[in-house]
């Protein structure tokens, strides 16, 4: 390993990131976030999809001669049907108050179910939600070019009389247009009735809101006002999805609204669930270490220990509409475009994507893990649907990942690929292909116009995006979510591709390519815990020790600029910085302005961008797409992202695009870059962990510098700090789909 910065780092000290032996760890804890253990719950059968009604009866003669296999399945089917039915009406019937339960969480339901009884639906409290419907038929689309993402702004009369409002109370009046986006036409009537309903904007405080409100109410505000007490509530709760939860437990929630200053925590949330804010479930619970139960075991059961969650409704909708999704592909009989003979000729043509291509033939859901070269695996799988005449496409979590995913279908790697060249099927990002704005398009049912969709970097799916998804393929479809389990999860809330693979509910294959190189091996061993010294003759990797932020700044931008260039043949532009945050003086922004007065000096003409500069755009929250600033004009600041024409509009510039030179690694994930620049600053230690590492490293290709200055932080976040823990729902329910892998 080289432990000095190619050509110009004469006074880096050598050093490695593996020097020293781990230290004890400090674990962060997260602001309303409780343990994220998978817990199992009762098993139930899973639904059926729907489908046609074949004659359970036989005929006679010719007529039973010409039944088919086809029909008798469809026959079973309905029967099986009928049964799942009946039992699912049984389960939903009424809960007796604080049934299972003791305590605090025992008067608490039997409270809000008092409530129901009176003004109060009792479906809006613990009834199990509906999952979404598929939308309504529309005409089948093809992909367009992508156009301005700005979405319909809030009418002018409503910003500003928003904007009185805010002036009343004493709140910045900047925040007008994102309240009358969020509160809608009466957004002043309602601010006025309930100023606590500033919370709802993005950034606010309780303590922000607690003063606008004194300002508007006066003696009628105190702490003990149920209205702030729910908006805090739903507050907590948005809170805890930002930091990846779709639920709380009822005590961390408690808890939480304790340290806000509400004095009634149960009535606060009892008050919430009555209002309909937000959704609470009884999740029953296998004793640590207990085995599995069976459908007849759980319903004679007489004392199960469970777990009171309370969530918003948004993502309870999206969890279960998810594993309802999953349940119907993995019991679906998947689109037969092939004989097994041809599906077998397939796999063995494919070399290390035989398994897949065999797991693929036969299931509907099907799960697959690797690193980067893996990919070869999953192309492999799409070319041999392809040739068998499946409708197959891809889907990346970035334009980046996109290109590059492509590039690998058109080209030819020698056996592996399964098919020749010209042969490959499409390839999306998500986004694109729920929009409509890419992929196959919809069918005159609004399901995808395909037969098997391949979803790459599934761990940075969140539950409202995989639901989506799973929600939109047609019945008999296949999915094959696949990506590197060792990476960050995704930005919004949930876990989806680590939960699905706990609780095995469909085949998994591991791939068993190694990524190459001293690149490989280094990321490899920080996947298991382990940070590696390792050999790099061709300078793929290079420490370099700094003493102080400031010489990380200096040292990131000798590097860019002057150094990788000319001793790896790597230009600036294909560069890219990682690090652990925005803020700070090693943070995106400083480097970002530090690598723009070096690389692209000017003036900031338009909110600080200037023709040449690459920027981070996020059209939506959790996504980022990286691009150039073309030119600004009167329509806004006009953008080139892999290809595309973007056009921001000047109101959107501040809130949806930064500098991007530097990016954090949550929004490096799913791109790859010739060369990589790490930057661990020291006031950085205590946000790394392994999924960070493992992400920031993983994204060069050829050539990784790291500019190290947190000393033993490293090696003891690659041996001792895993991912922070999310409390999801998936793991019970998709456990109570009674689905399972032999």
């Amino acid at each position: 390993m080289t432990t000095e910065p190619p050509e110009t780092t004469e006074n880096a000290e050598p050093g490695t990131p593996g020097a020293g032996g781990p230290g004890p760890a400090e674990g962060e804890t997260v602001g309303g976030s409780t343990e994220g253990a998978e817990q199992s719950g009762d098993e139930a059968t899973a639904a059926q999809p729907d489908g046609e009604s074949g004659d359970s009866e036989a005929g006679d003669g010719d007529a039973e001669a010409k039944k088919s296999e086809a029909e008798a399945e469809l026959a079973a089917q309905r029967v099986e049907r009928e049964r799942i039915a009946r039992r699912k009406a049984e389960k939903q019937g009424p809960i007796d108050s604080g049934t299972k339960l003791s305590g605090k969480a025992a008067d608490l339901l039997a409270a809000v179910r008092a409530v129901e009884s009176g003004a109060k639906p009792v479906a809006a409290v613990f009834s199990e939600p509906e999952p979404p419907r598929r939308p309504a038929p529309e005409p089948v689309r093809r992909p367009e070019p992508v156009a301005a993402d700005a979405p319909a702004g809030p009418a002018p009369e409503t910003v500003d009389s928003v904007r009185r409002v805010l002036a009343d109370g004493g709140a910045p009046e900047t925040l007008a247009p994102q309240i009358a986006a969020v509160l809608g036409e009466s957004a002043e009537d309602q601010l006025r009735a309930d100023p606590w309903q500033l919370l709802r904007v993005a950034g606010v405080r309780p303590e922000q809101a607690d003063g606008f409100a004194r300002a508007l109410l006066g003696a009628e505000c105190g702490p003990d006002d149920e209205r702030r007490a729910r908006s805090v509530t739903v507050w907590l709760l948005e809170q805890a999805a930002l930091a990846g939860h779709t639920a709380l437990e009822l005590p961390a929630l408690t808890a939480a609204l304790a340290q806000r200053g509400v004095p009634d925590a149960d009535t606060a949330v009892q008050n919430t669930l009555a209002e309909g804010e937000a959704l609470a479930f009884q999740d029953a619970l296998d004793e640590p270490g207990a085995p599995a139960r069976q459908d007849d075991e759980a319903e004679e059961d007489e004392e199960r220990p469970v777990r009171v969650l309370v969530g918003l409704e948004r993502y309870a909708l999206a969890e279960e509409s998810l594993a309802d999704g999953l349940a119907r592909l993995i019991n679906s009989v998947p689109k037969q475009d092939g004989s097994a003979e041809e599906w077998e000729r397939a796999a063995s043509a494919a070399g290390s994507a035989a398994d897949l291509v065999r797991a693929v033939s036969a299931h509907g859901l099907v799960l697959h893990t690797g690193g980067e070269a893996s990919l070869t695996e999953p192309a492999a799988l799409l070319r041999a649907a392809h040739s068998l005449g499946l409708r197959a496409w891809a889907a990346t979590h970035t334009p980046l990942g996109r290109e590059r995913f492509a590039a690998l279908l058109s080209g030819s790697d020698g056996p592996d690929d399964g098919a020749e060249a010209g042969s490959a099927p499409g390839v999306a990002t998500v986004a694109g292909l729920l929009s409509g704005a890419e992929g196959p398009g919809r069918d005159t049912d609004g399901a995808f116009d395909l037969d098997l969709l391949v979803v790459l970097d599934a761990p940075q799916l969140d539950v409202e995006t995989a639901a989506l998804l799973t929600e939109s393929l047609p019945d008999g479809a296949r999915l094959v979510p696949a990506g590197d389990p060792a990476v960050l999860w995704s930005a919004g809330p949930g876990r989806v591709f680590a939960d699905l693979l706990a609780a095995r509910i469909c085949p998994q294959i591991a791939s068993r390519r190694p990524d190459p190189g001293p690149l490989g091996e280094l990321v490899s061993g920080v996947g298991i815990g382990e940070l590696n010294q390792v050999e790099a003759p061709g300078k793929e990797l290079v420490i370099v020790p700094v003493r102080d932020a400031g010489e990380c700044v200096h040292r990131t931008v000798q590097l860019v600029a002057d150094s990788v260039p000319r001793a790896i043949g790597v230009p600036a532009e294909q560069t890219q910085v990682i690090t652990p945050g925005h803020g700070g003086a090693a943070g995106t922004r400083a480097l970002n302005a530090a690598l723009k007065e070096r690389l692209n000096p000017g003036p900031g003409r338009f909110g600080g961008f200037d023709p040449g500069d690459r920027v981070a755009y996020s059209p939506a929250p959790g996504r980022t797409v990286p691009g150039q600033v073309v030119k600004a004009d009167a329509e806004g600041l006009h953008l080139s992202c892999a290809g595309e024409a973007v056009v921001v509009p000047k109101e959107r510039v501040e809130q949806s695009v930064r500098h991007g030179w530097a990016l954090t690694a949550h929004q490096a994930v799913g791109g790859r870059w010739p060369a990589v620049v790490v930057v661990l600053p020291g006031d950085a230690a205590q946000a790394l962990s392994r999924p960070w590492v493992y992400t920031a490293f993983s994204r060069a290709d050829r050539h990784l510098s790291v500019v190290h200055g947190v000393d033993q932080a490293l090696p003891r976040a690659v041996a001792e700090v895993p991912a922070k823990p999310r409390t999801t729902r998936l793991p019970v329910l998709l456990r109570a789909q009674g689905s399972s892998v032999d």
